[in-house]
């Protein structure tokens, strides 16, 4: 089956948003901490320009990775199960048949 084929029922749609807000508030906190590490050299004022430079281009990559599209849902939940931010157990009350399809997915990435 073609992932943009997939039907998603009522409790699947929840579940899914309840994984893909989890993920990215877990990466949103590992980029604040980052950030927080990267202000403690005061000594260096050009560093306020790094983290800048640093966000501008997480903001670019996450909203390239965070879409939530039913469409694109299963290969954004395959690369946030890649990337750590998703465990499997986070898509417990998905179909079988989707979250083997999101194992397929990870393997390729």
């Amino acid at each position: 089956m073609m992932i943009d084929e997939f039907q998603w029922s009522k409790e699947e749609k929840r579940v899914a948003r309840k994984a893909f807000d989890a993920a990215f508030t877990k990466e949103c906190r590992a980029i604040r901490e980052r950030v927080q590490q990267m202000l403690k050299d005061e000594g260096d004022i050009r560093q306020i320009w790094r983290v800048h430079d640093y966000l501008s281009e997480l903001r670019r990559e996450t909203d390239r990775k965070y879409v939530y599209r039913y469409s694109r849902l299963l290969r954004v939940f395959a690369t946030l199960l890649t990337e750590g931010w998703l465990d499997e157990s986070d898509l417990n009350g998905l179909s079988t048949d989707k979250i083997t399809k999101v194992r397929e997915l990870a393997s390729y990435i």
